[in-house]
Order: structure tokens, then C-alpha cells, then sequence
């Protein structure tokens, strides 16, 4: 009776390393665009939800409230760097006197574009936007990227997310 031992051979081994290594080359550029679409969508739901967070505080604690990207304590137009909410009492988009710092996101991952068409958003105690209509938008990787989103903010407060195909962070 021959003895056989249990395992591969080196031509099985290499037959399982050459499909496995078909299979991930060509699977990574899904995995690309499934984490762009997953960034994408994560971030953008953090800022749709910290806009709505001080629209709430506004009307609840009869304040003006200020969503903007911190820079030191003043608004800066970076909307890539860390947005912060915060109650408004003294001069509009500056962390002063008994201003308190509500909430903070950020920063985005270095590869995204984040803009917006105003310094700041603001609320008012009646939960109206302060003044403008404004659309929010995040692209991760390219600023014509097909997996951006947008965050529409209009003059009544209403924050909802943008219905377009083809976003720009221009």
C-alpha cells in the first residue's frame, strides 16, 4: 500500500495564487468607486444632519445659530476643514463673547472637495435661514466626480438633499 501525504502541489498552488490575482485586479476599481460612493454618502449625510441639528436648536432655544467652517474663532470659506455649529449672539459668524460651540464635523477625508455658495449658514429663532438659498456640495476624489452629493438649503430652512446626476464642487 503506498503512503500518500495530504496537500497541494506547487502547479495547484500556482493556479489558485494566478485566478486570485485576476479576480482582485479586477475587482479593485469597484472597490474604488464603492468607497467614493460610501464616503461620499457618509459625509454628506453628517452635514445634512448637523445643518438640521441647528435649525432645531435655533427654534428650541429661541437663538440665532451658525453652521460654518472654523478658522481660530471667525468663518472662514473652507468648507473642507472642520464645520462647526454654534449659537450666534454677537457678531454674526464669530465664536465670541457667550457664543457656545454646539457641534463639530470634520475634516473630510483629503482626496474631497467640499463647498458652498455662502461663508456660513444661519439660522433664526423661527428656524428661517438667514437671507439666501444655498447648495451644500461634497466629491470625493475629483470635483466632477459621478458620486457626488448635494445638500440643498433653502431661505425657509428646509435642508434636503439634492436630486441631480451630475454635481459639481466648483
Amino acid at each position: 500500500m503506498l503512503n500518500r501525504t495530504a496537500g497541494f502541489t506547487l502547479i495547484e498552488l500556482m493556479v489558485t495564487l494566478v485566478v486570485a490575482t485576476t479576480l482582485i485586479v479586477i475587482a479593485i476599481p469597484s472597490f474604488k468607486s464603492f468607497y467614493a460612493h460610501a464616503r461620499a454618502d457618509s459625509s454628506i449625510r453628517k452635514i445634512q444632519q448637523s445643518i438640521q441639528l441647528a435649525r432645531n436648536h435655533a427654534v428650541a432655544y429661541g437663538s440665532r445659530v451658525t453652521v460654518c467652517p472654523v478658522t481660530g474663532l471667525d468663518c472662514s470659506e473652507n468648507w473642507h476643514n472642520n464645520i462647526t455649529v454654534f449659537s450666534d449672539s454677537g457678531q454674526p459668524n464669530l465664536i465670541d463673547g457667550n457664543d457656545q460651540v454646539i457641534y463639530q464635523i470634520g475634516p473630510f477625508n483629503s482626496k474631497d472637495y467640499v463647498g458652498y455658495n455662502r461663508a456660513a449658514i444661519r439660522f433664526l429663532p423661527d428656524g428661517l435661514a438667514s437671507g439666501t438659498n444655498g447648495t451644500l456640495s461634497y466629491c470625493p476624489d475629483t470635483i466632477n466626480h459621478s458620486e457626488s452629493r448635494a445638500i440643498i438649503v433653502s431661505q425657509s430652512g428646509r435642508v434636503r438633499f439634492s436630486q441631480k446626476n451630475n454635481i459639481s464642487c466648483e
